[in-house]
């Protein structure tokens, strides 16, 4: 028995000492482009190759090979988040099986139109594979108006898993799955437990964060899942996702304000179902799911503040336009809305967005959005609001003829004054909170309609059984949330990735010399303060922002920066990612200068700029952009700007694209005071309506002895601009023809403005601008 026992224990250690050994045989670990080139040629099933920690520069990945669906092979990174790629840097793949992981793309941009690409020529695809726990972040273009996709999916069955991707500033989808061809349909792609962070706002169309398919594909079936992943203030544009293609599934995602909508754009038959929009009081830019073509299900989803309107309201279902080509709207036809919950949205259901039949004068017939939704069905949804003041649940831009509602339900009384034909009631209820944004309903409402294939929607927003518990809203009562309704940033990207988001301390340095003040700005940390001790400044070269800094008076007194730079130059020079606050400081030029500027070229990414408490004098202009910069916000408040030839530029974007040279612009509370022209230049040209639009806030401010060599005529130029707030203004002695031309269509009024010898504000209704499309 002991020599049985002997031979069995030789023979398992012999059995693990071989799988040991060829397991170890497998493991190719490379450390330079050289030999991963050749470990890739040389790569059977079941092997991995290992990149070395440390940092990779310019290197150009084609990982082509055939692994199997037990041993695939396999790219990775020594210890995950340790191997750096960086400069002009791509990953290309191709073949059956293939899975990279670990790797970690910061500090450089593309060389080509892609960092990561399902495909290493236009005839050889990847199937079957896999990029899992890899970050991309900041690898963005440094011009900004260079267009790129970051991931690029062809072939059939691949997958993007557990990876972090932020900061894509410039044009092209952050994801984009292609359609053209039979090898790249059918294609049932995964999209799966990503964390999709922050994606600066794009000053203009083509910002998506994912966009399945094109307008010419849309027709085509894909079967891409989009599954448990959080979207996290991805602001690029109105279409957070922007479905192109059939038979799509978008469920159990989070987004986290995020300045836009999951749009079923083109295609049908998509599923959208158990997703979560979270908003808040300040944004009506922040959506939830726009619909357009037909036979849609939006069931199961939980909608908190989507306080925004028309294209960024909760739901939003457009009108078509007949006969409507491939790249615009379709009618909606046989669309189900069902089991949805919305808390604290403001006229959460708005049908016939986009209806503009009365623009036939400005617009072609093929622009003209006439064809009402038809055969849609909106049942068993929740709307609550705590604020007991009357609401308009539904809001129509045309008439709701061809929508169908059955027993939905509100808190309040409903004003809409659309007819649903007893579809929507008002019933004492209340809710309970969950968490900060997650309430649920603190009785059950089981009297639901069960239309044809209801009986599909089986379960609960978290998963609990509706077939013999169903209710109205996402929820089931008794609610169980199975701990799905928090968020857990660490349930999405890789289980490597430093969530913690701590940032170096902020210190204030007290500055006592012009020398100093140079210094600090070079040398402060993101967030610091720069206090300047009383007394004249005198600077001679441009001080560069690139990080968070504010520049402030020690005390009630202005100190005074006097600068004597070159001409045509500036006192702050505005680089990427550069926030600047400038607060109760007073600058002066020599009128051949510029206070602020753009770079000319390579604005990567958004800055911002805050004039607050402040004097600006004798300069060429207080602000000059150029064509591919982008403010986040500009603020003046509370400030003088006198005796300058310019005031603020925002007009480089002059493609008529629908590209504009700032997101937000505030001006409250100011004096501009003998500025010759271009007072505010503030431009959007193209028919689009895939961004904010610019929002300009022109509040409590006076103009006087301005304007004096403006050709244009108009005080304040803001055409194109969609969003202007412009109340309680003075205007006195403004040598113009008109202070501002107002956009009727947009809402646009002058109210409580004092004029005195300053020409007119003129409204126009319909601007006519260059179509895009």
């Amino acid at each position: 028995m002991n020599a049985i026992k002997s031979t069995i224990s030789i023979l398992i250690l012999s059995i693990l000492f071989t799988v040991q050994a060829s397991a170890q045989a497998g493991k190719t670990m490379v450390n330079n482009e050289k030999e991963l080139d050749q470990a890739i040629k040389s790569a059977k099933p079941g092997d991995h190759i290992v990149m070395a920690n440390g940092i990779w520069t310019d290197l150009i990945i084609k990982f082509k090979g055939v692994g199997t669906e037990a041993h695939p092979i396999v790219l990775e990174a020594e210890t995950p988040g340790q191997v750096f790629i960086e400069g002009q840097s791509r990953l290309r793949l191709s073949g059956e099986y293939l899975e990279v992981s670990g790797l970690y793309f910061r500090n450089g941009f593309t060389p080509k139109s892609t960092i990561i690409d399902f495909r290493t020529d236009n005839e050889s695809v990847a199937n079957h594979s896999k990029i899992t726990n890899c970050v991309i972040e900041g690898f963005t273009q440094p011009d900004r108006e260079e267009k790129d996709n970051w991931v690029q999916f062809y072939g059939r069955h691949n997958e993007l898993s557990n990876c972090y991707i932020a900061g894509k500033s410039n044009p092209g989808p952050t994801l984009r799955i292609y359609l053209n061809g039979n090898e790249n349909i059918n294609n049932h792609h995964k999209i799966i437990n990503n964390y999709f962070g922050e994606r600066p706002r794009a000053g203009g169309p083509h910002g998506e964060t994912i966009q399945l398919g094109d307008s010419y594909t849309s027709m085509t079936p894909s079967y891409t899942q989009v599954s448990n992943n959080l979207f996290e203030r991805c602001n690029g544009e109105v279409e957070i996702i922007s479905s192109k293609s059939n038979f799509n599934e978008f469920t159990n995602n989070i987004f986290f304000e995020s300045e836009g909508s999951l749009v079923l754009r083109h295609g049908n038959y998509a599923k959208v179902d158990g997703n979560v929009f979270i908003g808040n009081e300040n944004s009506t830019a922040i959506g939830g799911v726009r619909v357009v073509n037909t036979g849609h299900w939006v069931t199961n989803n939980y909608f908190y503040k989507i306080i925004g309107s028309d294209f960024r309201s909760a739901i939003a279902v457009m009108n078509g336009i007949p006969k409507s080509p491939l790249n615009r709207y379709n009618q909606v036809t046989d669309v189900v809305i069902a089991y949805n919950s919305f808390i604290d949205c403001i006229s959460p259901l708005q049908f016939s967005v986009g209806n503009n039949s009365d623009k036939s004068d400005v617009l072609p017939a093929t622009e003209l959005r006439s064809a009402r939704p038809t055969r849609t069905i909106v049942a068993n949804n929740l709307i609550y609001n705590h604020d007991a003041n009357e609401t308009k649940p539904i809001f129509a831009y045309d008439e709701v003829d061809g929508v169908s509602f059955y027993n939905n339900i509100l808190n309040i009384k409903d004003v809409s004054g659309i007819d649903t034909n007893g579809g929507l009631t008002q019933e004492d209820f209340t809710v309970n909170k969950v968490n900060d944004w997650f309430y649920t309903p603190s009785k059950a409402f089981n009297d639901v309609y069960n239309g044809f294939d209801f009986e599909q929607i089986s379960e609960d927003l978290v998963g609990n059984d509706r077939t013999d518990n169903s209710a109205i809203g996402a929820v089931t009562f008794p609610f169980d949330d199975k701990g799905k309704v928090e968020i857990n940033k660490s349930q999405y990207g890789p289980k490597w990735l430093d969530r913690s988001g701590k940032k170096a301390k902020s210190k204030t340095i007290k500055i006592a010399t012009a020398e100093a003040l140079a210094k600090a700005v070079k040398e402060a940390n993101s967030g610091d303060v720069l206090e300047l001790k009383s007394g004249t400044f005198k600077v001679s070269e441009t001080m560069k922002i690139d990080k968070d800094i504010t520049i402030k008076s020690t005390g009630k007194k202005k100190v005074k920066i006097m600068y004597s730079g070159a001409a045509n130059t500036a006192l702050f020079q505005m680089l990427p990612k550069g926030n600047l606050n400038l607060d109760n400081v007073a600058i002066e030029g020599s009128k051949t200068q510029d206070a602020f500027a753009t770079l000319e070229k390579n604005m990567s990414t958004v800055y911002k700029l805050k004039i607050k408490n402040s004097e600006v004098s004798k300069f060429s202009s207080v602000l000059r952009t150029y064509k591919g910069s982008l403010a986040d916000s500009l603020v003046v408040s509370n400030s003088t700007i006198k005796d300058c030839t310019n005031g603020i530029l925002l007009a480089g974007e002059d493609d008529d694209k629908g590209d504009y040279s700032a997101e937000f612009v505030t001006i409250e509370n100011s004096t501009f005071d003998n500025v010759d022209q271009n007072v505010l230049n503030y431009y959007r040209g193209g028919y689009d309506e895939s961004s904010i639009g610019g929002t300009l806030l022109l509040r409590n401010n006076t103009f006087k002895n301005s304007g004096s060599k403006e050709e244009s005529k108009i005080l304040l130029q803001t055409r194109g601009i969609v969003n202007i707030d412009f109340k309680g203004n003075t205007f006195k002695d403004n040598a113009v023809a008109y202070i501002i031309v107002l956009w009727g269509e947009k809402g646009q009024v002058s109210v409580n403005n004092t004029i005195d010898n300053s020409g007119e504000v003129k409204t126009e209704q319909n601007l006519k601008m260059k179509l895009m499309y």
